[in-house]
């Protein structure tokens, strides 16, 4: 499966050179990823114990719900070592990136292979305005949602607001929808679907009889919509923020939309870490191989890199008011500004 943009050759420019010597950071290492497992994965399975522990011995459940919020940004971290097994890149072994994907997998509640093309179409038609539609988020012209009819326009709008896209949307999306594989899929990535599946009801009846069933869904279910709603924030302002980039595809170069039209999520440090250095997504788009224990060391290392204006945390909640792509003037447009518009040509 390969996980790099495709484009016309024949429209391709020259690589820079800056370009081709980005390869030194795709080496993966088997000691960073590792070490990366064993911080993450030893303190997420001690705060469910810890949680475990206080229900059952009778404590607070307003104790217990701030430990299962940290435990739900640890398994953001959990969900990026995932994504880069899917990538091949965070260990050499092809063999190691399957085994270790399909384990974080059945804890990020999310089938290995049946995600892996999904996300690989994503990379390579990321601001391709004429390639929407698999993996990424759904989005909007300005005239497909002028055409559109007006029940369909609901439909979007709803889809649209951040109560829906943060909160009830994530938490079906990997709680519900991901039990399924996608339509169309291979054999192989129906069973992964199906070992995902056997492998979360294993783990929960195991826990279960270890705490008790209520117990068991009052830990997983605050862990798991934490990490949901945080991550789906997360891929949403990756790509939908003030100044992104789109192109046709007779006029997409994958370089470019990788440094203009992914963003470089500058975050606390703390953040950072939870988050496994995505916020610089704007490089993991241009190398998606590269493992995300390099993506610091990258841009600290290749000026190309920190070209990019950084995206700070207060700024990105304007994304919060983008909701269609205004091909006129290349830009992201609220719904307020359309309905403003629409109502001063009189329509």
């Amino acid at each position: 499966m390969s996980l790099s943009p495709t484009v016309n050759k024949s429209k391709r420019p020259p690589l820079p050179a800056w370009y081709r010597n980005l390869s030194e950071y795709e080496k993966p290492s088997t000691y960073r990823a590792v070490r990366q497992l064993l911080n993450t994965l030893i303190p997420y399975a001690g705060l469910w114990a810890v949680m475990g522990w206080m229900l059952t011995h009778g404590i607070s459940y307003g104790f217990v719900f701030p430990i299962a919020l940290l435990a739900g940004c640890l398994l953001i971290r959990v969900f990026i070592f995932f994504h880069d097994c899917g990538h091949e890149s965070f260990f050499a072994s092809a063999k190691a990136n399957k085994f270790f994907g399909y384990l974080t997998g059945m804890l990020v509640f999310t089938a290995f292979e049946d995600w892996r093309r999904p996300h690989a179409r994503h990379h390579a038609t990321a601001g391709d305005q004429d390639r929407r539609g698999v993996g990424d988020v759904w989005t909007m012209t300005v005239d497909e949602f002028k055409a559109t009819t007006p029940f369909n326009r609901f439909l979007y709008q709803v889809y649209r607001t951040p109560i829906f896209m943060f909160t009830f949307g994530p938490s079906f999306m990997f709680l519900i929808g991901n039990r399924f594989p996608h339509r169309g899929v291979s054999k192989r990535e129906q069973l992964s679907t199906l070992y995902t599946n056997i492998g979360l009801v294993v783990i929960g009846t195991l826990l279960s009889l270890a705490m008790g069933f209520q117990n068991y869904l009052m830990i997983q279910l605050p862990v798991m919509i934490t990490a949901a709603t945080i991550g789906v924030w997360m891929f949403y302002v990756q790509h939908q923020f003030e100044g992104t980039s789109w192109a046709h595809h007779d006029e997409w170069n994958p370089i470019q939309a990788a440094l203009q039209g992914s963003s470089y999520y500058k975050l606390p440090k703390l953040v950072q870490w939870f988050t496994g250095n995505i916020g610089l997504h704007h490089i993991h788009h241009l190398r998606p191989r590269i493992p995300n224990y390099n993506l610091q060391r990258c841009y600290d290392e290749v000026p190309a890199m920190q070209n990019v204006k950084p995206l700070t945390f207060l700024h990105s909640l304007k994304s919060l008011n983008m909701h269609l792509w205004d091909e006129e003037n290349q830009k992201l447009i609220s719904f307020y500004e359309y309905h403003r518009r629409a109502k001063a040509a009189g329509v």
